[in-house]
């Protein structure tokens, strides 16, 4: 559900010309209001000569990230990062050094960047769930198009073989899913910082006999559209793109499709669920049950916290935030958004000591506060962010009929579980739906992974990719709710 800081990235390269030798590892640092962000490209040659890279950002224990386009020519080098649409330009100023600018969406900063080893030496990270062939059920790459031709997606389907040892009057057909991902562009596997998670819940379900369908976000893999301009609500028909393609298909049962939604995929679940009865089952992971303001409020100050933060400190900033998210989402104009901003933040400031200010907002003088406001009116002006902050679950949750499935880590900090579950309860009784469940799962974050710290720099270090536990509870659940 977080949106994460602007320079956390997952990166997707591809080096494409041969105009110098620039195999080995590239380090660099951007410069985000005080704080450096280390950076490290390893670029080296696959076997038939091309260039290929990966990229690391170990402050953020992100590593080995397969990397999109790179472009060499002369002394020039532009890496091109689709994901984050962000783009590094820089050119050679000597075989060691390259001088630069990073670019993602209006921002940019300075980037040099430093060969420091002419080998490209990849740091290995170990995600022993990640399913790996073969696989005792189908696998197949399928595309197809919305209603209107605007999007074709690119996806997996998964579906289980038929049993040898079974004479079928008819070819079988399977109960099957959508797993929808949450916010920020995902690629089908909802791949972030190494872990696969829906490619782990896909081998598990597809194995409990349930075919999957797992899709690539807008603009994303084999996927069209335009994510930038997209809103919840556009990631909704796309869901509704999903169904009618299971339906189209002779092994899914059609009387027997359910979504899977993670993070803000558990607030698009509902509002597809809501409005057809097409949709035979929900599962909410880490799913939303309270407004979406006060959740995001809430996660800012949960995050803090779990980064060292005094939780007097902590509750001061939950005031600014509030009163930021208010100003801008109400104000089109982002001029005046800013203007009015540092109003709020100037009244905010000016009883509050130096250190709380610097810890919380990194802001230490006039032109760090400029650049801290005009980050958050940025982001906060996007039209996904718009529409994401005004959004009230609780229009959806009551007039579900279908039954729900909620699990929620209970170390989550982004979707806290005590709250969202018992507004979600709470709202499913207010529909009259007496097929439901919510569970908090213990000493699970946000991604389901069994944490420690419990941050989210911590989900790259951990190894587990989602809880086991948690697959059994959805697949028995599901096997059994897709009877009533």
């Amino acid at each position: 559900m977080i949106k994460l800081p602007l320079f956390f990235v997952v990166l997707f390269c591809t080096v494409t010309a041969n105009a110098q030798n620039i195999t080995g590892n590239w380090e660099g640092a951007l410069n985000i209001q005080g704080t450096e962000l280390p950076i490290i490209f390893h670029i080296s040659k696959d076997s038939t000569g091309k260039y290929i890279a990966s990229f690391d950002s170990p402050k953020q224990k992100v590593y080995n990230i397969a990397c999109s386009d790179v472009f060499v020519k002369e002394d020039s080098l532009v890496l091109i990062m689709q994901m984050i649409k962000g783009k590094y330009a820089g050119k050679l100023e000597d075989k060691k050094h390259l001088t630069g600018t990073w670019s993602q969406g209006s921002a940019s900063l300075p980037l040099s960047l430093k060969k420091t080893g002419d080998v490209a030496t990849v740091k290995e990270i170990n995600r022993p769930q990640t399913p790996k062939p073969p696989f005792p059920y189908k696998a197949e790459d399928v595309e197809y198009d919305n209603a209107d031709k605007s999007v074709h997606f690119g996806a997996t389907f998964t579906v289980p073989l038929p049993d040898p040892n079974v004479n079928y009057f008819r070819a079988p057909v399977y109960p099957a899913v959508i797993l929808i991902t949450g916010s920020g562009q995902q690629d089908r596997d909802e791949t972030i910082m190494g872990h696969k998670s829906f490619a782990v819940i896909a081998d598990y379900l597809t194995r409990q006999g349930i075919a999957v369908l797992r899709v690539d976000d807008r603009d994303m893999g084999k996927t069209t559209g335009n994510f930038s301009t997209s809103t919840s609500a556009d990631f909704a028909k796309d869901v509704e793109a999903g169904i009618a393609y299971l339906k189209s298909r002779q092994d899914v049962d059609t009387g027997n499709i359910g979504l899977i939604g993670h993070s803000e995929g558990g607030l698009i679940a509902p509002m597809v669920a809501a409005k057809t009865n097409d949709v035979k089952f929900i599962v909410l992971l880490a799913g939303p049950g309270v407004k979406i303001s006060t959740l995001m409020e809430q996660q800012a100050v949960d995050v803090f916290a779990t980064s060292g933060l005094s939780k007097k400190y902590a509750e001061e900033y939950r005031l600014l935030y509030r009163q930021l998210v208010s100003t801008i989402v109400n104000e089109a104009d982002t001029a005046k958004a800013f203007d009015r901003s540092v109003i709020v933040f100037n009244e905010w400031q000016k009883d509050k000591d130096k250190v709380l200010v610097r810890s919380t907002t990194g802001v230490t003088d006039e032109k760090s506060k400029a650049s801290y406001i005009k980050g958050f009116v940025r982001q906060l002006s996007s039209p996904w962010f718009r529409y994401f902050l005004k959004f009230d679950p609780a229009d959806y949750l009551t007039k579900l009929k279908c039954p729900v499935l909620a699990l929620n880590g209970e170390k989550d900090i982004q979707v806290s579980a005590k709250p969202n579950l018992a507004a979600i309860q709470d709202n499913l009784t207010k529909a009259n739906n007496i097929h439901f469940k919510t569970q908090e799962m213990p000493g699970l974050n946000h991604l389901f992974q069994h944490c420690k710290k419990c941050t989210v720099d911590e989900y790259a270090e951990l190894e587990e990719t989602f809880d086991t536990a948690s697959l059994k509870i959805m697949g028995d659940w599901i096997k059994t709710e897709r009877f009533k």
